[in-house]
């Protein structure tokens, strides 16, 4: 018999799946219900999804977990919409990266190092994602001016997701569902 716990507990991947999918489908209830990508609708994406993502690494406390949430992330992304495919090697090096400045700042015991964490993810996916974007289209700068534009906006949301995500976790301590 072997007396080997694995590292991921069935209960912890199935948190992060039901993250995943519930972060992909707010944003395109979010996008939908806005009327498209305007301003609004990307700061409430991003909003969305930094919180949840926040909420998600307090409840799931454990290296790996933000990499794992994006690549199901990036799966129900590429079943839902059939797009994104160029985004995911940006997607998971941000992640990588992200999850290195966590442990490296001492793990996931220390809710700052969270919060550095997501911040940072956010902050490299969207440079990274506005370098494919020059990639893609060198001979038409203003189109990347203006994809820049459009991430900095959502960038916007995201920094807010930060404080929601800690206020959210707060009351999730207080009604007992987070218990770290």
């Amino acid at each position: 018999m072997n007396d080997k716990q694995p590292y991921w507990e069935m209960r912890e991947l199935v948190v992060i799946g039901v993250f995943a999918a519930v972060t992909k489908v707010s944003s395109i209830l979010v996008a939908l219900v806005g009327g498209g990508m305007n301003p609004l609708t990307l700061i409430l994406k991003n909003l969305l999804f930094t919180t949840l993502t926040v909420v998600l690494l307090y409840k799931v406390r454990k290296m790996g977990a933000l990499t794992l949430f994006l690549l199901v992330n990036a799966m129900v992304s590429m079943l839902l919409m059939g797009g994104g495919l160029f985004l995911i090697p940006p997607m998971i090096l941000a992640g990588l990266v992200a999850e290195g400045v966590i442990m490296a700042l001492g793990g996931y015991g220390r809710s700052i190092n969270l919060m550095i964490g997501v911040g940072l993810y956010d902050l490299l996916f969207k440079a990274g994602s506005v370098g494919i974007s020059f990639l893609y289209m060198r001979e038409q700068q203003e189109m990347v001016v203006m994809s820049a534009i459009i991430v900095g906006i959502g960038y916007i949301g995201a920094l807010l997701g930060l404080v929601t995500g800690a206020l959210f976790v707060k009351e999730l301590r207080h009604a007992c569902i987070i218990r770290s």
